[in-house]
């Protein structure tokens, strides 16, 4: 990935981008909105600080403005004090960690999203009838991580095509997969092919795995791309989903590059680039693409279009506890 130092003085680009093409839908998804309202209304119900394990989403805007609000993130519960607030990020945890903030008498508000939740809920299913469970995803990944650790064993994962061949699995009628939430579509299509081929009788979710937000984010890019020369992905490095926007656009044969804002802009890579595409990951807030927009402005665009797409109108409850007596629920996506 490649990313520019730090702005200098805006200044048009001789031969640079005239016209900003924007994807629809982008950006936060319900489950982000839901993670970063939690941690918010933590804070003002109780006041700071409220300690959340790990970073609540993958962005580094959205982390430092909760940090400035009162939020401490830790990697590990034994870093909060007995009689913490603590809230799990959006990634989920493992059963291990639920134990130990119950032993700790943490107070605990749940951030996990509800579609990670029901990848949980599915291998806890799968597991009580008796399969091996094989997880397509990113090793290290906190979704990863916490999913794997819904059971004490006969959890497996695999990262490619290739891993599939060397799955040691005990009975080949007893086994059944379940995915990240925010892989490529196409890549984990081809895994799937290759699990089914092995073990043909391989059970599956009734309902995919991969989230809305990331299908529709991941189609919205194959829309967008070929109608431009160079696309920008608002995100962070450590988002999954915003990183697989630009392998998306890569794909279709158009340079793309992921820019946590607009200050990450090389003007090098917009030279001879008349049409520039722009979308963020599900974790990037919009206040951040329009600060690439005009980034874009100062730099020689004139024109701006946003490709059509349907509204998701996807929104979560929150947790007990949190709500408010005759609050309106905030609306970021």
């Amino acid at each position: 990935m490649n990313q520019a130092p730090e702005r200098g003085v805006d200044t048009a680009i001789l031969n640079g981008p005239n016209e900003i093409v924007m994807a629809r839908p982008r950006g936060f998804c319900a489950g982000v909105d839901r993670a970063i309202e939690i941690v918010e209304r933590a804070l003002k119900i109780h006041g700071a600080p409220i300690y959340v394990r790990h970073e609540i989403v993958h962005n580094r805007h959205v982390v430092e403005d909760l940090r400035g609000k009162g939020a401490i993130f830790i990697d590990e519960l034994h870093q909060a004090p007995a009689d913490a607030i603590v809230v799990f990020s959006a990634h989920g945890v493992s059963q291990a960690v639920r134990r130990e903030a119950a032993e700790r008498g943490l107070q605990v508000f749940d951030a996990t999203c509800p579609l990670v939740t029901k990848v949980h809920v599915e291998v806890s299913k799968m597991r009580a009838a008796g399969h091996e469970i094989v997880m397509v995803g990113h090793r290290g990944h906190p979704e990863v991580e916490g999913t794997l650790g819904q059971a004490n064993e006969g959890m497996h994962l695999v990262e490619t095509v290739d891993d599939v061949a060397h799955l040691q699995i005990a009975d080949p009628n007893k086994v059944a997969y379940v995915t990240q939430t925010t892989l490529s579509v196409d890549d984990t299509a081809r895994i799937v092919e290759a699990l089914k081929a092995r073990f043909p009788n391989i059970a599956e979710p009734k309902k995919a795995d991969i989230c809305y937000a990331t299908q529709n984010r991941q189609d919205a890019v194959k829309m967008l791309s070929p109608q431009c020369d160079v696309v920008l992905v608002v995100g962070s490095a450590n988002s999954s989903n915003s990183n697989r926007l630009r392998e998306v656009a890569e794909r279709r044969g158009t340079p793309a590059y992921l820019i946590d804002g607009p200050d990450h802009i090389d003007p090098v890579w917009l030279e001879g680039r008349a049409r520039v595409g722009i979308t963020a990951g599900a974790s990037a807030p919009e206040v951040l693409v329009e600060q690439v927009v005009e980034r874009l402005k100062a730099l020689g665009a004139v024109s701006v279009r946003t490709l059509p797409g349907e509204p998701e109108g996807v929104s979560f409850p929150l947790p007990k506890g949190l709500s408010l007596p005759g609050e309106t629920r905030v609306t970021r996506s």
